[in-house]
């Protein structure tokens, strides 16, 4: 199935969260990721929401998220019209011989490590989806003790 990306503009008020969980859960919907944050405007959040589904599904879930009082705007973004990010933290296993080339594939990826340990490293790492997958899949070499992924984050390009 087909992954979507949606950004949902919605006031900034207790309980929106909790209806858009429920409105996925309520009709068997899954979601992959889920970001929000606050915009520019104090009185409004953004949500990126990432599901899986037909057209048909991601037709239904775009209708249902515009019937919720809260909401402002929903965008369905189609590729190409979005820019996103993503921030994950990974713990690395490293020992006196690993230590220079986890540190010269994080260069490479432009990530940076932000902890330093004697038997670790963590890395912070932000990209497009293809960029963390990739850097992940180099580090699962080294040993990944740990993770944590923010969820992507987007914005329309117009």
């Amino acid at each position: 199935m087909p992954r979507h990306t949606i950004s949902v503009l919605v006031e900034n008020k207790f309980g929106v969260l909790t209806r858009v969980a429920g409105l996925f859960s309520g009709r068997g919907y899954n979601i992959d990721t889920l970001n929000v944050g606050p915009t520019h405007d104090p009185k409004l959040s953004r949500m990126t929401i990432v599901t899986h589904g037909d057209e048909a599904t991601l037709e239904q879930i775009v209708k249902q998220l515009s019937k919720l009082p809260n909401a402002i705007k929903v965008e369905d973004f189609r590729e190409g019209e979005y820019v996103d990010r993503e921030l994950v933290l990974v713990k690395v296993g490293v020992d006196s011989k690993s230590r220079a080339e986890v540190m010269q594939i994080t260069d490479i990826f432009r990530a940076k490590i932000v902890d330093v340990q004697p038997k670790s490293v963590t890395i912070e790492v932000t990209g497009n989806e293809s960029k963390v997958e990739k850097f992940l899949e180099l580090m699962e070499a080294f040993g990944v003790s740990e993770l944590t992924r923010t969820g992507k984050a987007a914005l329309p390009r117009k």
